[in-house]
């Protein structure tokens, strides 16, 4: 049973009751009495529980707020609602950034995290059919990232030139399939429904799957994986807040690396150690 020790499991309506509670922005001197709040997606906190654990004894106090939906977590760190967010990887917060002109930044990496391709009907891609469905996520990025998969999967080609593709710029479909966007949380869900669905990490362990046991194909890990390293994001006010970087000390240390072994089966990456701290 995972154990979720210190879990705010707050609407995002709530947030704005709650925001002065948090003293995370204070100063750094204030560490030995210090509440930080950090957004998370999801109810997968395994490997963050036991950085929480080695922070508490250093007089930090990591509370997490969760949230549902990849569209949340940094409207509230941009707001000041929470602290800190741990959930998305570099090129979801460029795109982000760019989208709403704001200007948050990555203060640490953590891990490298796969995309997988699953499936409930096959086994093996080779036995995907003519006219097969396939989800994706819906947003910029991680739907981009979803199409590169497909490509380098021999299942579809796409214009080169496109830093994040969409569906428009699929140039070759020779199985004619048909791709569906989804948000990211409910591809796990349609699983059922689709003949493969591509699913991120955190979302598919969510949903009880194993990346190396359950995908069906999964996301090869090179230099090309550098934007989709997942990181810590802070306001850029914050980029140096010694309390917040005692967070990302804590986060990149050996026993973390141990526990990203152990919770992800060897699927995940600390990605620290591959692509350097930040």
């Amino acid at each position: 049973m995972r154990k979720r020790k210190g879990l705010l499991s707050l609407a995002v309506a709530a947030l704005f009751v709650v925001a002065g509670c948090s003293n995370g922005q204070g100063s750094a001197d204030d560490a030995e009495d210090t509440t930080v709040q950090l957004g998370v997606i999801g109810a997968d906190t395994d490997v963050w529980d036991d950085v929480q654990e080695r922070l508490a004894d250093e007089g930090i106090d990591l509370e997490y707020v969760e949230f549902t939906e990849y569209s949340q977590p940094n409207t509230a760190l941009e707001n000041g609602d929470i602290d800190l967010n741990s959930f998305q990887h570099q090129d979801f917060l460029d795109n982000y950034n760019e989208e709403r002109g704001t200007d948050l930044v990555s203060i640490g990496n953590t891990v490298n995290a796969p995309l997988g391709i699953y499936s409930e009907k096959i086994e093996d891609l080779d036995e995907l059919e003519d006219g097969a469905e396939i989800a994706i996520p819906d947003d910029v990025t991680n739907g981009g990232r979803a199409l590169k998969l497909l490509q380098t999967a021999n299942l579809i080609e796409l214009d080169d030139d496109v830093q994040n593709p969409t569906i428009s710029d699929v140039t070759g479909n020779p199985k004619d399939l048909n791709i569906t966007e989804l948000e990211a949380s409910q591809t796990a869900r349609a699983m059922e429904d689709v003949d493969v669905s591509v699913i991120n990490s955190g979302m598919a362990v969510d949903a009880g799957l194993s990346p190396n046991d359950d995908a069906i194909y999964l996301e090869p890990v090179d230099e090309t994986s550098r934007p989709y390293v997942n990181i810590i994001a802070a306001r850029k006010e914050d980029e140096d807040n010694e309390v917040y970087q005692k967070v990302v000390d804590a986060y990149q240390s050996e026993q973390t690396a141990e526990v990203i072994e152990e919770t992800s089966n060897g699927a995940d990456i600390p990605a620290w150690e591959e692509f350097g701290r930040k």
